[in-house]
């Protein structure tokens, strides 16, 4: 009979998002991953078999969860279009900001995921993930861009699907950015820059 596992898989899998997300797949080692998660080797490959196996799991909790975030960020009806897609961006920066306290940017998984065509040739279920998360991510920003030009604090002309391009586009070059040391002051203004064309 199997041993119960002795710990938390979600707490696991938050910890070793948080450093690929930073670092990315091929920087990231084993030990940087059962430090961060605060498990013993044997013990994460018990439950996750190897490093690749590891880092699909926690790429999807990770689109799960920020997902997550940001429909409850983009649906909300009591916003305006317009004050849906800053507070979305106020999100990203924040996250930046914390991050700089520990002297790094917070990363993105999906951003290095896309930027390491490799990784996505080693295992088509990274590209699947990806695929989806730019599907589902998309279409939520679309509703939000949709809803502003409803309520006029988005420019009627703007195309749904390209503007929803855009402020992805804006919030990857963030993440790029931040890696970069930029100061968060730096960042809400390219941010806001990026969104002028799209806003009243």
């Amino acid at each position: 009979m199997a041993r119960p596992r002795m710990f938390d898989e979600t707490a696991v899998l938050d910890a070793v998002a948080a450093r690929f997300r930073v670092h990315g797949f091929a920087e990231t080692t084993t030990e940087q991953l059962c430090e961060a998660a605060g498990v013993r080797r044997s013990s994460l490959y018990n439950a996750f078999v190897s490093k690749d196996e590891l880092f699909v799991r926690a790429l999807e909790h990770y689109v799960a969860t920020t997902g997550a975030r940001q429909k409850s960020i983009l649906t909300n009806d009591s916003l305006t279009g317009a004050q849906r897609l800053r507070a979305l961006i106020d999100v990203v920066v924040d996250e930046e900001r914390q991050a700089a306290g520990h002297g790094h940017g917070a990363g993105c998984m999906v951003v290095n995921s896309l930027m390491s065509p490799d990784l996505r040739e080693r295992d088509e279920r990274v590209t699947r993930i990806l695929e989806r998360d730019l599907r589902e991510r998309t279409s939520l920003l679309a509703g939000a861009i949709r809803a502003g030009r409803v309520d006029g604090s988005i420019t009627e002309g703007t195309d749904p699907d390209d503007g929803a391009l855009l402020v992805s586009t804006v919030i990857s070059g963030l993440r790029v950015t931040a890696q970069a040391r930029a100061d968060t002051e730096t960042l809400r203004r390219i941010a806001l820059t990026g969104l002028q064309a799209l806003l009243h």
